[in-house]
């Protein structure tokens, strides 16, 4: 009984640490999202989401020893269209001159990560919460990961200054930018 209770031990061991070993992982756009918040009036939240986007990631034992990724800002959603738009016109985003807004990692922990994102040509060093959700074969073979970046910018900082004050005080947008990008990636 205590052979056959330590083999299983060990067999679940060996199967679980196999699941976190070093692999390099590409996004799953189709099990993903790259979403953001912010403050409309200063009494509400408008929350969007960015519809195209890619990346790779190297993960080794829970800690990301690289990662980029890449949006195409033209994709943004809100839900309205006139809204994203406006959010594609040169007063935000300008799409036409900054495709792409990117990012990539100069350094990780297993609860922070750092790296230059880079939005409408500007490119700054920022600070993301790091929740992983960890890593699992599916039922196709493949492995795969799951976790969770959450952060906030100044959308002032790179050159989104575009806004309006309203009667009752304070700005149509807000300045603060919270971000929450939910990534699932099979590994290569």
């Amino acid at each position: 009984m205590k052979k056959s209770l330590f083999a299983t031990v060990m067999a679940t061991l060996m199967i679980g640490s196999s699941c976190v070993s070093a692999a390099v992982y590409k996004v799953d756009p189709s099990h993903s999202t790259v979403g953001f918040k912010v403050k409309h009036m200063m009494i509400s939240t408008v929350t969007g989401k960015f519809g195209n986007f890619s990346g790779t990631y190297d993960l080794d034992k829970g800690v990301f020893k690289s990662l980029s990724g890449a949006i195409k800002a033209d994709s943004i959603d809100t839900g309205i269209v006139k809204r994203d738009d406006h959010l594609r016109s040169a007063d935000f985003f300008d799409v036409a001159k900054f495709g792409d807004i990117t990012f990539v990692m100069s350094s990780a922990t297993k609860s922070k990560m750092t790296g230059n994102l880079t939005i409408h040509g500007i490119t700054k060093k920022v600070v993301l919460d790091v929740d992983m959700g960890g890593v699992v074969e599916d039922p196709w073979g493949n492995q795969r990961s799951g976790f969770v970046l959450n952060g906030k910018i100044n959308r002032k900082d790179f050159g989104l200054n575009w806004n309006k004050a309203i009667e009752a005080g304070g700005v149509v947008v807000g300045d603060e930018v919270k971000m929450v990008v939910e990534i699932e990636g099979i590994a290569e």
